[in-house]
Protein backbone atom coordinates (compact mmCIF):
# COMPACT_ATOMS: atom_id res chain seq x y z
CA UNK A 1 0.00 0.00 0.00
CA UNK A 2 1.06 3.52 -0.76
CA UNK A 3 1.43 6.60 1.59
CA UNK A 4 -1.12 8.17 -0.20
CA UNK A 5 -4.55 7.30 0.82
CA UNK A 6 -6.60 8.32 -2.15
CA UNK A 7 -4.07 5.93 -4.08
CA UNK A 8 -4.78 2.79 -1.84
CA UNK A 9 -7.25 0.50 -3.80
CA UNK A 10 -10.38 -0.43 -1.22
CA UNK A 11 -11.34 -4.53 -1.95
CA UNK A 12 -14.94 -4.58 -3.84
CA UNK A 13 -16.31 -8.15 -2.11
CA UNK A 14 -16.03 -8.37 2.00
CA UNK A 15 -14.19 -11.38 1.68
CA UNK A 16 -11.54 -9.70 0.54
CA UNK A 17 -12.04 -7.04 2.12
CA UNK A 18 -11.54 -8.84 5.39
CA UNK A 19 -8.97 -10.82 4.35
CA UNK A 20 -6.95 -7.56 3.64
CA UNK A 21 -8.12 -6.03 7.22
CA UNK A 22 -6.93 -8.88 8.98
CA UNK A 23 -3.58 -8.91 7.15
CA UNK A 24 -2.75 -5.63 8.44
CA UNK A 25 -3.46 -6.59 11.83
CA UNK A 26 -1.23 -9.13 11.26
CA UNK A 27 1.34 -7.38 9.84
CA UNK A 28 1.03 -4.37 12.41
CA UNK A 29 1.23 -6.77 15.43
CA UNK A 30 4.17 -7.99 14.26
CA UNK A 31 5.73 -4.60 13.35
CA UNK A 32 4.67 -3.48 16.95
CA UNK A 33 6.10 -6.58 18.54
CA UNK A 34 9.35 -5.71 16.54
CA UNK A 35 9.15 -1.76 17.83
CA UNK A 36 8.91 -2.95 21.34
CA UNK A 37 12.30 -4.30 21.55
CA UNK A 38 13.83 -1.22 20.88
CA UNK A 39 15.87 -0.49 24.32
CA UNK A 40 15.11 3.18 24.27
CA UNK A 41 12.29 4.17 27.06
CA UNK A 42 9.84 6.01 25.70
CA UNK A 43 10.80 5.74 22.42
CA UNK A 44 9.91 2.28 22.00
CA UNK A 45 6.28 3.84 23.02
CA UNK A 46 5.98 6.44 20.46
CA UNK A 47 6.68 4.16 17.98
CA UNK A 48 4.55 2.07 18.64
CA UNK A 49 1.67 3.89 19.05
CA UNK A 50 2.61 5.19 15.82
CA UNK A 51 1.85 1.23 14.24
CA UNK A 52 -1.31 1.55 15.93
CA UNK A 53 -2.10 4.86 14.75
CA UNK A 54 -1.15 3.33 11.09
CA UNK A 55 -2.96 0.28 11.70
CA UNK A 56 -6.21 2.68 12.58
CA UNK A 57 -5.53 4.79 9.43
CA UNK A 58 -5.17 1.83 6.93
CA UNK A 59 -8.59 0.10 8.43
CA UNK A 60 -10.22 2.97 8.35
CA UNK A 61 -9.26 3.67 5.22
CA UNK A 62 -10.23 -0.04 3.71
CA UNK A 63 -13.71 0.12 5.74
CA UNK A 64 -14.27 3.73 3.45
CA UNK A 65 -14.45 5.27 6.95
CA UNK A 66 -13.02 9.06 7.62
CA UNK A 67 -10.27 8.83 9.79
CA UNK A 68 -8.26 11.85 11.32
CA UNK A 69 -5.05 12.20 13.36
CA UNK A 70 -6.45 13.10 16.97
CA UNK A 71 -9.50 11.08 16.52
CA UNK A 72 -7.28 8.03 15.96
CA UNK A 73 -4.81 9.09 18.94
CA UNK A 74 -8.13 9.57 21.40
CA UNK A 75 -9.86 6.22 20.17
CA UNK A 76 -6.13 4.12 20.85
CA UNK A 77 -6.12 5.95 24.32
CA UNK A 78 -9.36 4.71 25.33
CA UNK A 79 -9.43 1.31 24.76
CA UNK A 80 -6.09 0.64 25.37
CA UNK A 81 -6.13 2.88 28.51
CA UNK A 82 -9.06 1.31 29.18
CA UNK A 83 -8.05 -1.36 31.57
CA UNK A 84 -5.22 -0.27 34.48
CA UNK A 85 -3.19 -3.31 33.65
CA UNK A 86 -2.71 -2.66 29.84
CA UNK A 87 -2.27 1.09 30.34
CA UNK A 88 0.33 0.78 32.73
CA UNK A 89 2.02 -2.37 31.43
CA UNK A 90 3.54 -0.45 28.75
CA UNK A 91 4.84 1.98 30.40
CA UNK A 92 6.33 -0.31 33.21
CA UNK A 93 7.69 -2.17 30.34
CA UNK A 94 9.11 0.78 28.39
CA UNK A 95 10.53 2.30 31.72
CA UNK A 96 12.33 -0.64 33.10
CA UNK A 97 14.92 -0.62 30.57
CA UNK A 98 16.74 2.34 32.41
CA UNK A 99 17.98 -0.59 35.09
CA UNK A 100 21.42 -1.08 34.18
CA UNK A 101 22.06 -4.76 33.01
CA UNK A 102 18.95 -6.40 32.99
CA UNK A 103 16.28 -3.53 32.97
CA UNK A 104 17.31 -3.07 29.10
CA UNK A 105 16.33 -7.28 28.35
CA UNK A 106 13.71 -7.65 30.97
CA UNK A 107 11.85 -4.58 29.26
CA UNK A 108 12.50 -5.12 25.98
CA UNK A 109 10.71 -8.74 26.56
CA UNK A 110 7.85 -7.22 28.15
CA UNK A 111 7.52 -4.37 26.04
CA UNK A 112 7.49 -6.17 22.79
CA UNK A 113 4.55 -8.68 23.98
CA UNK A 114 2.37 -6.30 25.26
CA UNK A 115 3.13 -4.25 22.29
CA UNK A 116 2.14 -7.01 19.48
CA UNK A 117 -0.92 -8.18 21.69
CA UNK A 118 -2.43 -4.78 22.20
CA UNK A 119 -2.05 -3.94 18.32
CA UNK A 120 -3.16 -6.98 17.51
CA UNK A 121 -6.70 -6.51 19.68
CA UNK A 122 -7.21 -2.98 18.86
CA UNK A 123 -7.18 -4.05 15.15
CA UNK A 124 -9.22 -6.86 15.69
CA UNK A 125 -11.25 -4.57 17.83
CA UNK A 126 -11.67 -2.47 14.60
CA UNK A 127 -12.27 -5.05 12.24
CA UNK A 128 -15.12 -6.19 14.08
CA UNK A 129 -16.81 -2.40 14.49
CA UNK A 130 -16.05 -1.22 11.21
CA UNK A 131 -17.98 -4.80 9.76
CA UNK A 132 -20.95 -3.41 11.79
CA UNK A 133 -20.63 0.04 10.12
CA UNK A 134 -19.16 1.99 13.22
CA UNK A 135 -17.38 4.80 12.56
CA UNK A 136 -14.42 6.03 14.47
CA UNK A 137 -17.01 8.61 16.08
CA UNK A 138 -19.16 5.98 16.90
CA UNK A 139 -16.50 3.78 18.48
CA UNK A 140 -18.05 3.25 22.32
CA UNK A 141 -14.91 1.68 23.90
CA UNK A 142 -16.84 0.52 27.22
CA UNK A 143 -18.71 -1.30 25.22
CA UNK A 144 -15.85 -2.93 23.54
CA UNK A 145 -13.92 -3.88 26.76
CA UNK A 146 -14.58 -7.26 27.03
CA UNK A 147 -13.83 -7.84 23.37
CA UNK A 148 -10.52 -6.03 23.30
CA UNK A 149 -8.71 -7.77 26.48
CA UNK A 150 -9.95 -11.43 24.78
CA UNK A 151 -8.19 -10.54 21.69
CA UNK A 152 -5.08 -9.19 23.79
CA UNK A 153 -5.02 -12.94 24.90
CA UNK A 154 -5.52 -14.38 21.63
CA UNK A 155 -2.34 -11.66 20.15
CA UNK A 156 -0.27 -13.13 23.07
CA UNK A 157 -0.94 -16.70 22.11
CA UNK A 158 -0.31 -16.22 18.66
CA UNK A 159 2.98 -14.46 19.36
CA UNK A 160 4.09 -16.94 21.99
CA UNK A 161 2.86 -20.24 19.43
CA UNK A 162 4.73 -17.94 16.77
CA UNK A 163 8.14 -18.30 19.33
CA UNK A 164 7.84 -21.26 19.47
CA UNK A 165 7.33 -22.19 15.79
CA UNK A 166 10.45 -20.36 15.10
CA UNK A 167 13.65 -22.10 13.96
CA UNK A 168 17.25 -21.13 14.15
CA UNK A 169 18.39 -20.11 10.49
CA UNK A 170 21.12 -23.69 10.26
CA UNK A 171 17.64 -25.42 11.12
CA UNK A 172 15.65 -24.25 8.08
CA UNK A 173 18.24 -25.16 6.04
CA UNK A 174 18.67 -28.43 7.25
CA UNK A 175 14.78 -28.92 6.96
CA UNK A 176 14.42 -28.23 3.47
Amino acid sequence: MTENMSEEIVPVCPEERLREAEHLVRMGMYCATGVGLVPLPVVDLVGVTGIQLDLLRRLSNLYGVKFSKDAGKNVIASLIGGGVSFSVGPLLGSMVKVIPLVGPVLGAISMSATSGATTYALGKVFIEHFESGGTILTFNPKAVKAFYEAQVKEGSAILAKTKMNEQPVGKVAEAK
